[in-house]
């Protein structure tokens, strides 16, 4: 593939491991260019007082990454405060603008620093543990070319079926079919409209992948195929560890080949997490990815046809070594009246046996299914990422012809190619909802365009406000699902005195989907961003380069949700005059040309407002409770049109991977006296309403 109006080249330093993230051949330099300086293990660049840095995918704080430092070191971290420096995944891609324009991807699965003028305000340093690394250096005339430079370089974007685009719910945990049942139930009798319910870690039999609890879900592939005629899918959750468990065939049959991480001396590692004791599947080794892919089946055979993987930075409770010595140290200290010494040093104890860097040091992956071994911690980033693809590869072996969903917690690029992400275990924070809103372009440009954060917030206990709100923004997420934790306020939709507004809010993005799929689509095939921020649209515009709270969708829409408690409207910056459009329901909305400038727009709690760009087409539904019952052939185009505007719409079967044929597109032309233009093979009722 041609890498067009972006001039990439790569910097190869040290021995770098081999990820696999980039697909294309890059051409060769010899030394980085003389605006980055290099530095012992690393690299520096000085940056001009109005710089914006943009990247790092998913990380805390705004869409302009200055002023923080960062390291990526995935993470098991539910609590995403403003002091987090890491996160679940490993994205190390940004773009700097300002005197300089240029991009840079450094393709190493370590630990990597990046200070974005945190040490000094104007000093961006980048370190790696060890130099073993290629830099790639990205030169494009805009941020868009840059990033669409970048997307050709790594590959196309994971696409998920159609009916993945539509409303999930979710809960740790539904413990049994029943509670699976009633809360289709509640969603069919009161018309929230539903496409998959998500099966957390209680519906697995003690907590072992690929099994079923036979006693709570009972005759599990008739269940599923109950489903499926309500137009729900069950999306089971698959965990990183396996189960240390005689007769357990996963654990056998790994122990037997030999496909687990093992210590220096060669014995297995053990560490714990959900099941107790677990072993880790060697996911850099060939043949153990393409074993674990293929587990996938057992599930797929009983009619699944979407996943989430879970637990794999890989996510370690302890170490069966470290809680060992922990014991032995307690027991040293053992008492009910500890001074503060040794109450310290027993806090230390306990604090320290999750996720500890120690434990990451002393398991090894036999890379090549040959005998060659590295450590973890030099490779840590890669785990999910190999996780997800071991589940990807073996999708398109058994069921080449069809999409099934599958997302992931840990993440690298390179997995972008076989999953989505969500955004973790975030909490039920108003801030949360705005990082939301920070991590989507910036999840776009590494090419995670399937993603979404927990709707309403994981963690803590939601409000009826909150919920709202941010179901307002997630009808725009390609993944919108609501998600909350074991122990905290139910918060489907049906829970809550606001249900007809959630209903209708919800309602809404079925009606959005012909444009929210087909910008998606697009995205994915021609390596672009489905999100952005309004400096890549506007890069003449000094101050759309400082708005961090409004996203430009796709091709023709803005939108600019609330996201503080209490609010009744807020300000926006229109980069130019557009047409604002609020919606109470699918059927229920106002419209009003609002000029180029600053405003301050009031917005109900149970209102959605967009801003349309001049001349552009936004093309919607009737709606459904389904993706299935929503008509994708009867459309109105809704529009902001002076003189003529073209939309390029894309829509095909949603589950085969014809992609690229041509009947897929369709050109409506509209002008400003209504008449409309269709060109395209498709049989399609429309109508315009400007």
């Amino acid at each position: 593939m041609a890498l067009q109006k972006c001039k990439i080249t790569k910097y190869t330093y040290g021995k770098p491991f081999f990820t696999d993230a980039v697909t294309e051949k890059i051409a060769q330099g010899e030394g980085a260019p003389a605006y980055v300086t290099e530095i012992e293990n690393g690299f520096t660049y000085q940056m001009g007082d109005s710089d914006v840095v943009y990247g790092l995918g998913e990380n805390v704080r705004g869409i302009n990454k200055r002023g923080w430092h960062y390291i990526s070191n995935n993470t098991d971290d539910p609590n995403h405060r403003e002091d987090k420096v890491s996160l679940y995944g490993t994205h190390n891609f940004i773009i700097v603008d300002g005197k300089e324009r240029f991009g840079l991807f450094i393709d190493y699965p370590g630990k990597l620093s990046f200070d974005i003028g945190y040490t000094e305000r104007n000093t961006l340093t980048i370190t790696a543990e060890e130099m073993d690394l290629d830099l790639y250096i990205l030169e494009g005339e805009s941020l868009n070319d840059i990033v669409k430079g970048l997307r050709q370089m790594i590959g196309r974007s994971y696409i998920a079926p159609k009916w993945a685009f539509g409303y999930g719910q979710s809960r740790w945990s539904y413990m049994t079919a029943d509670e699976v049942r009633e809360v289709v139930k509640k969603h069919r009798e009161n018309h929230i409209p539903l496409d998959s319910v998500y099966l957390d870690i209680d519906y697995m039999e003690r907590y072992k992948d690929f099994t079923i609890n036979k006693e709570t879900f009972p005759d599990f592939a008739d269940f599923v195929q109950e489903m499926k005629e309500e137009n729900i899918h069950l999306v089971p959750i698959i965990d990183a560890g396996v189960k240390i468990e005689e007769g357990y065939d996963v654990y056998e049959e790994g122990v037997e080949k030999g496909y687990f991480c093992k210590e220096a001396d060669g014995s297995y590692f053990t560490g714990a997490v959900w099941p107790g004791l677990v072993h880790f599947p060697d996911m850099l080794n060939p043949d153990a990815r393409k074993w674990f892919g293929h587990k996938y089946k057992i599930l797929m055979d009983q009619g699944i046809d979407g996943f989430w993987n879970d637990m794999n930075e890989p996510a370690i409770f302890y170490s069966a070594k470290r809680i060992k010595k922990a014991m032995e140290t307690a027991k040293a200290v053992d008492s009910d009246n500890m001074d503060m010494v040794h109450f310290d040093e027993f806090r230390e104890i306990v604090s320290t046996l999750s996720n500890n860097p120690e434990d990451y040091k002393s398991f090894y992956h036999n890379v090549d299914g040959k005998g060659t071994m590295v450590c973890h911690d030099k490779v840590h980033n890669l785990f999910g990422y190999n996780m997800t693809r071991a589940a990807g590869e073996t999708f398109e072996e058994l069921e080449p012809e069809k999409r099934v969903l599958m997302y992931s917690r840990s993440s690298y690029p390179g997995m972008h190619r076989y999953g989505g992400i969500w955004q973790g275990d975030n909490l039920s924070w108003w801030s949360h909802l705005k990082l939301n809103m920070s991590m989507m372009p910036s999840l776009n440009m590494i090419g995670f365009l399937y993603t979404g954060a927990d709707l309403g917030g994981f963690g803590a206990d939601t409000t009826e406000d909150l919920m709202l709100r941010w179901l307002e923004f997630g009808i725009f997420t390609p993944l919108m699902r609501n998600h909350s934790a074991l122990g905290t306020r139910r918060q489907e939709a049906y829970q809550f005195g606001a249900m007809e507004a959630m209903k209708k809010i919800i309602g809404l993005r079925y009606g959005l989907l012909p444009y929210i799929y087909s910008e998606y689509m697009k995205s994915a095939l021609r390596g672009e961003m489905y999100m952005k921020p309004l400096g890549f649209d506007y890069e003449n515009d000094a101050f759309a380069a400082k708005v961090e709270d409004q996203l430009l969708l796709g091709d023709s829409i803005m939108v600019a949700p609330v996201y503080e408690q209490n609010a009744e409207g807020r300000y926006v910056y229109l980069p130019e005059t557009m047409k604002m459009v609020k919606f109470r329901s699918l059927t229920e909305r106002t419209e009003e040309i609002l000029p180029a400038g600053h405003h301050y727009v009031p917005i109900a709690l149970d209102e959605v407002v967009i801003f349309i760009r001049p001349n552009h087409i936004l093309p919607l539904s009737k709606g459904g409770e389904n993706v299935a019952d929503t008509d994708f052939t009867d459309l109105e185009l809704l529009g902001y049109v002076t003189e003529e505007a073209s939309y390029e719409w894309y829509d095909d079967d949603g589950y085969g991977r014809d992609y690229e044929n041509p009947a897929n597109y369709t050109t409506f032309t509209v002008k400003a006296d209504k008449t409309v233009e269709v060109k395209g093979q498709k049989k399609l009722k429309v109508q315009v309403n400007l």
